[in-house]
């Protein structure tokens, strides 16, 4: 495995945390899902339908993004499996470099700026939902 400009190449890992297309695709649909649940119970006071049609594209955006990431990590536990990677750490028994690559791709994919960023927008989002929702239904 190489790394260049911070990023895994030439890795079994490769596909899982190189910036593609399709992984920005399920980044945005993971922020507009985050965005759309946290504004359903503003929604719910401007008009119900559009606290509807929020929830389905949060739930639906979910939905999307979490089968996307559960097939990145079942993808992952495969090859684990297949390598005995853990029945190896666990004996100490000697890795070869392929092990070593192999344990070092996955650690890149474990540190995706996208996720971090995904996270950020969950986390704030989620805040601002709560205080929002709390002074529509009790101080307004």
């Amino acid at each position: 495995m190489a790394i260049e400009n911070n990023k895994c190449v030439n890795c079994t890992e490769y596909k899982n945390c190189r910036d593609s297309f399709t992984s920005w695709i399920f980044f945005i649909i993971g922020i507009v899902a985050t965005i759309a649940i946290r504004v359903v119970t503003v929604l719910v006071h401007v008009n119900p339908v559009y606290s509807k049609i929020a929830w389905y594209i949060g739930v639906g955006g979910f939905f999307a993004f979490f089968v996307y990431k559960f097939r990145i990590n079942r993808a992952r536990a495969k090859i684990i499996i297949g390598r005995k990677l853990v029945e190896k750490v666990k004996d100490r028994k000697a890795l070869k470099d392929e092990d070593y690559n192999l344990i070092s791709a996955i650690l890149c994919g474990l540190n995706s700026r996208k996720e971090t960023i995904n996270y950020v927008f969950i986390f704030g989002l989620s805040a601002a939902a709560i205080l929002l929702a709390v002074y529509m239904d009790f101080i307004k």
